[in-house]
This record gives C-alpha cells, sequence and structure tokens, in this order.
C-alpha cells in the first residue's frame, strides 16, 4: 500500500464514488500508525473515502472563535468542548468544527470520542456548505448524532438538524429549524439545565 498512492477525494462526495476504494476505520488507523498518512497530508476518512479537508479562511476561523466563546458560556460541568479534533465513527473518523462531547480536557487524552459521547456537533461553512449539508449530515444521521449545527456564512443563519434517523439507506434528521440573527438557538445537553445561545453571538 505504501507503494501505490492512496486514492483520495474532494468534497462534495455525492454517490459518484460507488465502487471505488473504502477504508474501514482499521484500516485507517494502521495508515497514520506506519506513518503512510500524516497531519501534512490534510486528509480525514468521510464513510470509508479519503477526502481532503476544505482549506480555511479567516472569516471560517474566526467565526470557530465566535462559537467556541459562546458556546463556553453556557457549558455544564461533565462536558468538554473540542475544537477541530478527530471523532472515530463507525465507517468514519471526521474533524468537525466543534463538538460538544462527555467529559473533560482528560477524558480523550488516549482515544477520540465516539458517536455515545457527542451532543452536538457544529460545522461552520461558507465554501463547505454543500458538502456539510449533503455529505456530512446524513454521517452524522445514521451515527444518531442527537443534534447538528450548521454556522451558515452564506445564508447568515444557524441551520438546527434534530431527531437522526440512525442508519438506513438514506439517513437524516428529522427536524430542522433555521435561526436568524435576534434569534435565540435553544441547547440542552442530556442530564442538564436547557440553555439557549444568541444567533448574534455565533456570526461575524
Amino acid at each position: 500500500m505504501a507503494n501505490q498512492p492512496l486514492p483520495t477525494y474532494r468534497l462534495p462526495l455525492r454517490a459518484t464514488l460507488a465502487g471505488f476504494r473504502r477504508f474501514s476505520v482499521a484500516e485507517y488507523h494502521k495508515l497514520i500508525e506506519h506513518g503512510i498518512l500524516t497531519e501534512n497530508d490534510h486528509l480525514e476518512l468521510l464513510d470509508g473515502y479519503l477526502v481532503e479537508k476544505m482549506p480555511h479562511d479567516p472569516i471560517h476561523d474566526g467565526t470557530i472563535q465566535l462559537v467556541e466563546d459562546a458556546l463556553r458560556t453556557v457549558l455544564p460541568s461533565g462536558w468538554c468542548l473540542r475544537i477541530q479534533s478527530s471523532l472515530t465513527l463507525s465507517r468514519s473518523e471526521p474533524e468537525p468544527d466543534l463538538v460538544i462531547a462527555r467529559g473533560d480536557k482528560r477524558t480523550y487524552l488516549h482515544r477520540h470520542p465516539v458517536a455515545t459521547d457527542i451532543a452536538l456537533i457544529v460545522e461552520v461553512s461558507n465554501t463547505s456548505l454543500e458538502s456539510d449539508r449533503d455529505d456530512k449530515l446524513p454521517i452524522y444521521a445514521a451515527e444518531n448524532i442527537p443534534v447538528y449545527w450548521i454556522v451558515n456564512l452564506i445564508d447568515y443563519q444557524i441551520e438546527v438538524y434534530e431527531q437522526p434517523s440512525g442508519p438506513s439507506l438514506s439517513p437524516i434528521y428529522g427536524t430542522h429549524r433555521t435561526y436568524k440573527r435576534g434569534d435565540l438557538v435553544p441547547l440542552q445537553l442530556p442530564g442538564t439545565a436547557p440553555a439557549t445561545v444568541p444567533v448574534n453571538d455565533l456570526l461575524p
């Protein structure tokens, strides 16, 4: 495998990759362990495919910091906020922009969070908006991620997806709500009191 270039793809994935080489999560970990893949390759595993990560522009990275600051103000004890860090899912190892997971800063020193650890995934989207809706949303819905936010920098709104279908031929979220400037986005983590986050704090 080391002597041949690995098959990599650009987003959006769509359904056009059917029949192409897929990797299991275990194989992906082996590629990293043996140094075949490194941080310099800028790849993540999505639904079995090695996919090139989108480049970041200033508004994307700046908005991640805005969302981080807003979420930390409502983050209860027993939960941690992770920034652009890996998750280990059944057929993917994505690196979402932000994740709220059970535990604290020491919980994930020796493993990545898995689906059952996660309460919220947030993707900040401008150049990646199409992929975050069409590629990543089904992955998160299939894994039963309870809540998925897209911070949409094209339409300046927060898209909130809830009630994941779980594994199916076409994984979806059962509810989709959109929040604009002046609105409050509800956030309730399991076993905690409900909170709200102002859209104005999440958008640049």
